[in-house]
C-alpha cells in the first residue's frame, strides 16, 4: 500500500496493490464537484484503464456525504460573472460520467452519507454499489432547475421506470433500503468502504483480461439485440490468452493461479 496522494482539488489516491481508492475530499462542501475535482477524477479513471496495473477501483468521500453533485456555488459565481453555462454534453471535455461509465476497469462506490444531484449520477456510473443504512439517494434536479442528463437517460434502465419517473420528476429522495430492494445498492453495511474494498479485491483477484473483457461486454451490450450483443468483440480476449492456460492449470492442480494479464 503506497502514501496516499492528495490532489489541490480535493481528491486523495491510494494504491492498494491491484486494488486503486479513489476518495473525495471536499467534507465542507459535502465533497462537492468542482471544475477540478471533475478534471482529476477524469485523469486518475484514464490513467487506471492504462498499463493492466490497476484492476479494480474504489470511488468514495470523506465526510457526512458521498457526494452533494455539481459545486452549485462555482456555477453561480460564474453565472454572476456572466460566463456562459454550457450542458454537460456539450463541453470540450468529455463527460465524468460517460469515463466512469467507459473505464474498463470495475468501479465499486462506497456510499458512507447522502449521495444526490450529480453525486448519485455518479453512483449509478459505477458498477457495484456499497451503501451505509438509511442514507438519502437522489435526484433533486426538478426542484432546481437543472437537468439530470446522466440519470435520465440511466436511472429507468436500472429499476423500474414508474419509480424511476417519480424520482426524476417530484424530484424526492429514497433510501438505500429502497435501492437495495430494487436492485441498485449491491450491500447495505455499516462498513461500508471495508465492504467496498473487499468486494474490489475479489474481483482484483480474478483474472485480469476476463474482468475487463465482461464489464466492457456488458456495458456495451446492454441494449443491442441478443445476436449483435454476442457478436460484440470488445476489450482484450480471454480465449487466445496466456491467462485462460494458466486458469485451467491452477485449477486442475488446485493452487491458486498466478496471472500474467497476457
Amino acid at each position: 500500500m503506497s502514501e496516499p496522494i492528495r490532489h489541490e482539488s480535493g481528491l486523495i489516491v491510494e494504491r492498494r496493490g491491484h486494488v486503486r481508492v479513489l476518495t473525495l475530499d471536499r467534507p465542507e462542501r459535502r465533497n462537492a464537484l468542482s471544475s477540478a475535482l471533475q478534471a482529476d477524477l477524469v485523469e486518475e479513471l484514464l490513467d487506471c484503464a492504462e498499463g493492466g496495473e490497476v484492476r479494480a477501483i474504489v470511488l468514495t468521500g470523506n465526510g457526512p456525504a458521498f457526494c452533494a453533485g455539481f459545486d452549485l456555488k462555482e456555477i453561480r459565481e460564474r453565472d454572476q460573472r456572466g460566463e456562459r453555462f454550457r450542458p454537460p454534453m456539450n463541453r470540450p471535455t468529455r463527460s465524468l460520467f460517460e469515463v466512469v461509465t467507459e473505464t474498463p476497469v470495475p468501479i465499486v462506490a462506497a456510499l458512507q452519507g447522502a449521495a444526490v444531484a450529480g453525486g448519485f449520477e455518479l453512483a449509478l456510473a459505477c458498477d457495484l454499489r456499497v451503501a451505509a443504512p438509511g442514507i438519502k439517494l437522489g435526484l433533486p434536479e426538478a426542484t432546481i432547475g437543472m437537468g439530470a442528463n446522466f440519470g435520465s437517460v440511466v436511472l429507468p434502465k436500472r429499476i423500474p421506470l414508474g419509480i424511476a419517473m417519480e424520482m426524476l420528476l417530484i424530484g424526492e429522495y429514497v433510501t438505500s433500503e429502497d435501492a437495495e430492494r430494487w436492485g441498485l445498492v449491491n450491500r447495505i453495511t455499516d462498513d461500508v468502504l471495508a465492504v467496498a474494498l473487499q468486494l474490489a479485491e475479489r474481483i482484483a483477484a480474478n483474472a485480469p483480461i476476463s474482468v475487463r473483457r465482461m464489464k466492457e461486454t456488458a456495458v456495451k451490450g446492454l441494449e443491442l439485440p441478443m445476436w449483435q450483443a454476442l457478436r460484440l468483440d470488445v476489450g482484450p480476449n480471454p480465449y487466445l490468452s496466456e491467462d485462460r492456460k494458466e486458469g485451467i492449470a491452477a485449477y486442475l492442480e488446485k493452487r491458486p493461479p498466478r496471472w500474467s494479464g497476457r
